[in-house]
């Protein structure tokens, strides 16, 4: 046996790569949460969007019988927070698009044993992807942590802390908690895929990538509305956009940011907080990413 050690920011896992024989897989019986009283007839849970309790793992079972030692964070959601037991299937995922299923085999005062039930499935990361800039430096509190969750729910490709003349200082120490909070609202609103978050960036490194992008929008105060914008763009399945910090950006910023391609938008009519404009934008450009994409089917 074989076992490596990893120690990611959130769960630690023991990789154990061992076959587990074909009738432990054939007549152990599985359960979600209650018993299942036939063993050929498996009952899955109707959890949220239909799927088993669903965990993060850095590694995911290579095929069908191997076994993975979960411990840490994870393992504790499992059994002390969800009451997880021996016998009940779940679901890893690594946050990469894989995803596979398997039942808890046993549980001990250290950790579990995960089998894996199937070969793990890769699932490709959606056509849309949008990256968001935002100077949410300046943000207290939990605004910031808030806006993380929600530019993760909504399916951000990946989120920016901008800086700017009015917000020009983003502190190290709030990566990992932030990293964190990605984890836990991807876990929540089962992405498969996790949004990544970037070292801060300043206007002079945001103007090469707006200039590469085919669509990049700059919410400006009144600025064309942004429903008109997208009516009469052309669908593209990535972008970026830009929203700037309390105070909004400089005069200076927001002609550097149109001369390097960047089309300005309006958010309406009323002076909106870092973190309401950017959910504003980005909900509004995924749900018409959705809708074109529906529509061309």
């Amino acid at each position: 046996m074989k076992a490596l050690i990893w120690n990611p920011r959130i769960l630690t896992t023991c990789y154990s790569w061992t076959r587990t024989t074909s009738s432990l897989l054939t007549n152990t019986t599985t359960r979600l949460f209650s018993s299942v009283s036939n063993q050929n007839d498996v009952v899955y849970s109707n959890q949220s969007r239909g799927g088993l309790p669903r965990f993060h793992s850095l590694v995911l079972p290579p095929s069908q019988g191997n076994i993975l030692r979960v411990v840490g964070d994870e393992f504790w959601h499992m059994t002390k927070v969800l009451r997880l037991n021996t016998n009940d299937r779940i679901e890893l995922f690594d946050g990469k698009g894989g995803i596979i299923k398997g039942f808890i085999k046993s549980v001990d005062r250290g950790g579990l044993d995960f089998v894996a039930l199937e070969d793990p499935k890769v699932v490709s990361p959606p056509t849309g992807e949008w990256h968001v800039f935002a100077a949410f430096g300046t943000l207290k509190g939990g605004r910031a942590d808030w806006l993380v969750e929600k530019c993760t729910e909504l399916g951000a490709k990946s989120l920016t802390p901008l800086l700017t003349e009015r917000s020009n200082s983003f502190s190290e120490n709030r990566f990992n908690r932030m990293q964190r909070v990605i984890l836990s609202a991807t876990k929540q609103c089962q992405r498969l895929h996790e949004m990544t978050i970037n070292r801060p960036a300043n206007i002079k490194a945001l103007l090469p990538i707006v200039a590469n992008s085919k669509l990049s929008l700059v919410a400006v105060a009144e600025a064309t509305p942004v429903i008109n914008v997208l009516t009469s763009s052309k669908l593209e399945s990535t972008g970026l956009m830009i929203i700037g910090p309390e105070g909004d950006f400089t005069e200076k910023e927001v002609n550097m940011i149109i001369e390097a391609g960047a089309t300005t938008v309006g958010l309406g009519p009323h002076r909106l907080r870092v973190e309401t404009a950017t959910m504003t934008l980005l909900a509004t450009l995924m749900l018409w990413s959705d809708s074109q994409q529906i529509s061309c089917r």
